[in-house]
C-alpha cells in the first residue's frame, strides 16, 4: 500500500491544498485501498494488484468528475517544476556536506595561523636567535592562505546546484518522507559532534594552566610556546566540530522547502517549510555570508592587535551568536 500511496500522493501534488481536494484525495485513496484488499482476497501477487489498482484509478483526469473536482482539475495552472529525484538529492546533500567540510577547515587553519609564531618564537627567544621568529610568521600565512583556498573550494563544489535557486524544483512525497527521515537520524551526530566542540573550546585554556603550574618558569620553550599552542589546537577543533556539526541540515532543509507551499505537495506531514525571508537585503547578506564576515572581522583584529591569544575566541561567540542574530534579522 505504500506504493499506492506515494502515487497517490504525486497524482495531487501540484492541486490546491484546499478541504475540497483533501476530501476527495482521502476518497480515493479509500477506493483504492479497498480494490487492493478485493484483489490480494482474491490470490493475485501483491505487485499486480498495484499495477490494476494504478491503472484503474490511476488516470485523475478520467476519475476527476466522481470525486467532485472536475473544476478544480481543468481550471488547474500547469507549471513546469523540475522533479529533484532521490539520487540527485543524495547528491546535493553530499556536496553541501563537503562544502561545510572545507569551510569548517579553512576556519581550523585560520585558527591555527597563530600556532606558527607563538612557537617558533619561544624557541627564538629560547636559543636567542631572532630569524627563526620568521619561520612562524611564514607558517601563519601558509595557514591563512590554505584557509581562504578552502573557502574558494567550498564555493566551487555548489556551482551544479545554482538551479535550485533558480528554478522552480519539486519533490515527490517519498522523497520528502526519505529526507525527513534522514535529517531527524542525522541530529544524534549532530549533537555529538556539538558537545564535544563545545567541551574542547571550554576546556582549551587548561593545558596552560596545568603545565605553568607543574614546570613553572624552568621550561619556558614549553610554557610559553607550545602550552600557549594547545590553546588554538583545542579551539580550532572544537570550532571545528561545532561548524561540522550541521553540515546537512540546511541541505535537508533546502530540499524540503522546494514543494509550493500554496498545493498539496507543500504540504505533507513530515515536510518542515523553512523558506527565510529577512527584515532587509543587507541582513540577508549578512547571514548568507556570515563566516565569512566573522573571518574578516579574526583576520583584521588578529593582524591590527597581534594579540592572537584572544581573538580566536570570535569563532565560539560567533557560533553561539549566530542563531539569535537569524531570529533578530528574520521577518516575523
Amino acid at each position: 500500500m505504500e506504493t499506492i500511496k506515494n502515487y497517490l500522493e504525486t497524482m495531487f501534488a501540484n492541486l490546491p491544498n484546499t478541504l475540497e481536494v483533501k476530501k476527495a484525495k482521502d476518497e480515493l485513496y479509500s477506493m483504492m485501498e479497498d480494490k487492493f484488499t478485493e484483489l490480494i482476497g482474491e490470490g493475485k501477487p501483491e505487485n499486480e494488484a498495484i499495477a490494476i489498482v494504478i491503472s484503474e484509478f490511476g488516470n485523475l483526469d478520467e476519475i476527476s468528475e466522481s470525486l467532485g473536482i472536475n473544476n478544480v482539475v481543468s481550471e488547474m495552472e500547469t507549471t513546469d517544476r523540475r522533479l529533484i529525484s532521490q539520487n540527485e538529492c543524495d547528491n546535493y546533500i553530499a556536496d553541501s556536506a563537503r562544502r561545510r567540510f572545507f569551510n569548517s577547515l579553512g576556519i581550523l587553519l585560520c585558527i591555527f595561523s597563530p600556532i606558527g609564531p607563538i612557537i617558533f618564537g619561544s624557541i627564538g627567544n629560547a636559543v636567542g636567535i631572532d630569524a627563526i621568529e620568521l619561520i612562524g610568521v611564514i607558517l601563519l600565512f601558509i595557514c591563512v592562505a590554505a584557509g581562504i583556498s578552502l573557502f574558494m573550494i567550498a564555493s566551487f563544489l555548489m556551482r551544479d546546484w545554482k538551479f535550485l535557486d533558480k528554478e522552480l524544483c519539486t519533490i515527490s512525497y517519498s522523497t520528502a518522507e526519505y529526507l525527513a527521515r534522514e535529517k531527524e537520524d542525522s541530529q544524534s551526530y549532530k549533537l555529538v559532534l556539538r558537545t564535544l566542540g563545545i567541551v574542547l573550546c571550554s576546556i582549551s585554556f587548561l593545558p596552560v594552566i596545568i603545565l605553568d603550574t607543574i614546570l613553572g618558569s624552568s621550561f619556558s620553550i614549553i610554557t610559553e610556546g607550545f602550552a600557549p599552542a594547545l590553546i588554538f589546537i583545542g579551539a580550532g577543533i572544537g570550532v571545528f566540530f561545532i561548524m561540522f556539526s550541521g553540515a546537512k541540515d540546511a541541505a535537508f532543509d533546502k530540499l524540503l522547502s522546494l514543494n509550493d507551499t500554496t498545493t498539496v505537495a507543500g504540504n505533507y506531514e513530515p515536510v518542515k517549510k523553512v523558506k527565510k525571508e529577512y527584515v532587509s537585503r543587507a541582513a540577508e547578506i549578512l547571514m548568507k555570508d556570515y563566516w565569512k564576515t566573522v573571518l574578516a572581522i579574526y583576520l583584521i583584529l588578529s593582524f591590527t592587535s597581534f594579540n592572537w591569544g584572544s581573538t580566536w575566541l570570535i569563532w565560539p561567540i560567533a557560533g553561539i551568536l549566530r542563531k539569535p542574530l537569524t531570529e533578530i534579522f528574520l521577518k516575523k
